[in-house]
């Protein structure tokens, strides 16, 4: 599949600039820099999630297969996935060197929110075109925002380790029972610590809907540097899907980031499905993300 051809706008260009310049700064606040030719590897400092390589802020825009080929030796020196991440409409050759190489290209539709135009859509509605609602809740759940100390971190922190080993968006099997088993496992301790520091230094803001039970039913991020920020792990817990839980998470999360100076928010959507939710909330598809990786085996 293919859908990279997404024409521009120089209302467009200029937000894919201001893109730009984020996803290069904020892998920084936790990862050292590797510069190779036209590529920047970002490797990781201490424990959590391994980063990527991508094209270099301001580079010439020119990629080979060798070039791809430097980063992935270095990162397998290095123990990290050999993946690479960046946005078509900006760095358009990149494409053809990483399938060169060898990788294969997974494509993702970018959305954009301006925070500073007026909202569009009403947040808490719901729309039988999206893959997250069919029928209203009777009593809307609460959402809120979470801190390091809050009961509810645990749970909302695994919460997406369940959704996206169920991918989709249909009803899946794990539910609230599978959630407590997980936040009773052995990688919560070390993910909610992780959680906790980046939420005490300002680099994530973490929110979920609250079950009966207390604890999350669905939760997700946005991680702001400076008048820019993205919204990322936007999950539902699988069996309660389709009751619109996703869209009050990212409602809140973007009203949380427009009353603390964001003025720019964007994704990626996992698929098309998934980005008609976001549309129903005001955002717009900009470009096309894309990530390489290796193909599965088998």
């Amino acid at each position: 599949m293919r859908e990279t051809n997404h024409p521009l706008t120089s209302g467009s260009e200029a937000v894919l600039a201001r893109l730009e310049t984020y996803y290069d700064a904020a892998p920084r606040f936790s990862a050292t820099t590797e510069e190779h030719g036209p590529l920047t590897l970002f490797v990781r400092t201490g424990q959590g999630w391994h980063y990527y390589g991508r094209p270099t802020l301001g580079g010439p825009g020119v990629f080979t297969a060798e070039d791809v080929q430097r980063v992935r030796a270095r990162q397998r020196e290095l123990g990290a996935p050999e993946s690479f991440e960046w946005v078509h409409e900006t760095s358009p050759a990149l494409r053809a060197a990483v399938e060169a190489a060898g990788l294969e290209v997974h494509e993702h539709p970018l959305l954009v929110l301006d925070l500073d135009a007026p909202t569009t859509a009403d947040p808490s509605a719901t729309d039988p075109t999206t893959a997250d609602s069919t029928v209203a809740a009777a009593d809307d759940p609460e959402v809120r925002t979470v801190a390091p100390g809050d009961p509810l971190l645990p749970s909302a922190v695994m919460l997406p380790h369940l959704a996206f080993a169920e991918a989709g968006t249909g009803i899946g099997t794990a539910g609230p029972e599978q959630l407590a088993e997980a936040v009773q496992g052995p990688e919560s301790e070390a993910a909610v610590a992780r959680m906790a520091e980046r939420i005490t230094a300002g680099r994530t803001v973490l929110a979920a809907t609250v079950g009966a039970d207390g604890a999350a039913t669905a939760s997700g991020c946005h991680q702001p540097v400076g008048e820019v920020s993205e919204i990322v792990a936007v999950a539902t817990l699988p069996a309660l899907r389709r009751q619109g839980l996703a869209r009050r998470v990212t409602a809140h999360l973007v009203e949380h980031a427009r009353t603390t100076g964001v003025r720019t928010v964007f994704l990626s959507a996992s698929d098309a499905d998934v980005a008609r939710i976001y549309e129903s909330v005001g955002f717009r598809r900009i470009a096309t993300a894309l990530i390489a990786e290796p193909p599965a085996a088998g």
